[in-house]
């Protein structure tokens, strides 16, 4: 199992935004030193604590300071941007990176973003849709494109100058693209299985129980056997929110901090749940009342805090339930206090991860 990184960021509203950049920043450069496979970031307009408003500008400020890392837009939000400005600048950060790129899309969750760009009452499932076929067929085809569809029309016909160069946009530097993924939240999603059946790989999200996490497993291997192609448990992603520390008091009262950053972030999620009706995620029985759907409950189900040991013993419980994957994705939360933010990716790293490995060379397949 590989470690990786994800961050959507989400930060309190009177830090000050420079601050909250440059912490970020220089979590993914820690996450290159210390050997972690993959960073992911996000993206919202419109969203003072989830403040980074362009994934790929993100990026692109750590592609010459990252070494090894592979970086991934965790996820570009396809029906608030341009097909023809997200092939090119997605094309054009994959040759700042040599090829270290995947690219993570989506729908995008937050209403307030639907609504400042007019598509709060659109269907934004057929939006992303078009935008994502769009986007590979610029890739895969030639100027002058003309691409006609519901919501976009894309052609450089009229000004196409071949010759200089003029009307055509960049391809990427891996071929024919980057490694396309997506975040998945829904119990029993079906984008899974559409996902897997067009050869993109799934990232399970953190903020969903481990028993809706299991049901991706299912359609994901329907996805592949559509595409005719192995589901490959090395493929899938799972994020956790996962603090680790050198003694369990110190993890038991950062994590648990009604003030602390991790509780701060599910406070944050929960509200935004709540007022989209989408409180089913954090149900473990579907038929609960949404007054049950307490902050309380769902950091006690969804943070992993301890010692190396104790985190290591519940990302291997967590395994056994869920089945086998590839990636434990580590969600960065804000840095403060930088030095136990840093000290527990340390962890992880150094401590955490070899412990699970070894245990999974000892013990086998969960699945």
């Amino acid at each position: 199992m590989e470690v990786s990184f994800f961050t959507m960021p989400v930060h309190p509203l009177n830090k000050p935004v420079a601050q909250t950049l440059k912490e970020d920043r220089e979590a993914f450069l820690l996450a290159d030193e210390l050997g972690f496979a993959e960073a992911y970031c996000g993206e919202h307009t419109t969203d003072l604590a989830e403040n980074i408003p362009s994934c790929i500008a993100f990026l692109a400020s750590l592609a010459y300071q990252t070494k090894r890392i592979r970086l991934g837009t965790g996820t570009v939000n396809l029906p608030n941007t341009h097909p023809a400005a997200v092939a090119s600048q997605v094309a054009m950060l994959d040759h700042m990176l040599e090829g270290r790129l995947n690219f993570g899309i989506s729908p995008g969750g937050l209403l307030s973003d639907a609504e400042v760009f007019g598509n709060l009452d659109r269907d934004r499932n057929a939006m992303f849709l078009e935008a994502i076929n769009m986007v590979l067929a610029i890739w895969a085809g030639e100027a002058p494109y003309d691409l006609k569809g519901q919501f976009w029309e894309i052609s450089t016909r009229r000004t196409l100058m071949p010759e200089i160069g003029q009307g055509a946009i960049i391809k990427p530097y891996q071929k024919p693209h980057p490694p396309i993924v997506g975040t998945v939240v829904a119990p029993y999603s079906k984008g899974v299985t559409a996902m897997a059946a067009r050869g993109w790989e799934p990232i399970s999200a953190n903020f969903l129980l481990s028993k809706w996490v299991k049901t991706h497993w299912a359609n994901y291997v329907e996805g592949c056997a559509q595409a005719g192609r192995p589901a490959d448990p090395a493929n899938w992603r799972v994020a956790r929110s996962i603090f680790v520390a050198d003694d369990a008091e110190t993890a038991r009262r950062y994590a648990t901090d009604p003030n602390g950053p991790y509780v701060f972030y599910y406070r944050q999620l929960l509200t935004k749940m709540r007022a989209n009706g989408r409180l089913n995620l954090f149900k473990e029985d579907q038929s609960m009342p949404d007054e049950a759907v307490t902050l309380e409950k769902v950091c006690d189900q969804l943070i992993f805090y301890g010692t190396p040991d104790q985190v290591a013993d519940k990302i291997l419980a967590f395994r056994e339930e869920i089945g086998d994957f590839g990636h434990i994705v580590y969600v960065g939360h804000d840095w403060a206090d930088p030095a136990l933010a840093r000290r527990s990716m340390v962890l992880m790293a150094e401590k955490v991860m070899p412990a699970v490995n070894s245990a999974i060379s000892s013990g086998g397949s969960a699945r």
